[in-house]
């Protein structure tokens, strides 16, 4: 995914379809409801909660899509290049555990 066209994408969007943006509370908001949409079905599908009839249709991809939608919004209105903060990230992440996972016992 290229995360810098995505941010542009969005914004585009919200330009022709959604007015403008919501102020960040609202997002920050919105964000965390789909988070629990998301939490929702990994804990009944995945988890030990039995599977509700009316989850039993939703989409896990279509949730996590909600997400990246709305932490790209967030990005866009605050002034963030999420792509060269994602890649910055895994720089730091390369260097800091390239080691540390295979070396773990728990994960062998």
């Amino acid at each position: 995914m290229d995360i810098k066209n995505s941010q542009l994408i969005v914004d585009t969007w919200i330009k022709e379809h959604g007015v403008r943006y919501f102020n960040e509370l609202t997002n920050m908001a919105q964000l965390t409801e789909e988070v629990g949409e998301v939490a929702r079905i990994i804990a009944r599908r995945y988890g030990e909660q039995s599977e509700k009839e009316s989850d039993k249709g939703k989409d896990l991809g279509e949730e996590l899509a909600d997400v990246v939608f709305v932490v790209l919004c967030l990005a866009n209105q605050t002034c963030i290049d999420l792509q060269k903060s994602f890649d910055k990230k895994m720089d730091v992440k390369t260097k800091r555990d390239h080691d540390r996972h295979h070396n773990n016992q728990k994960l062998k």
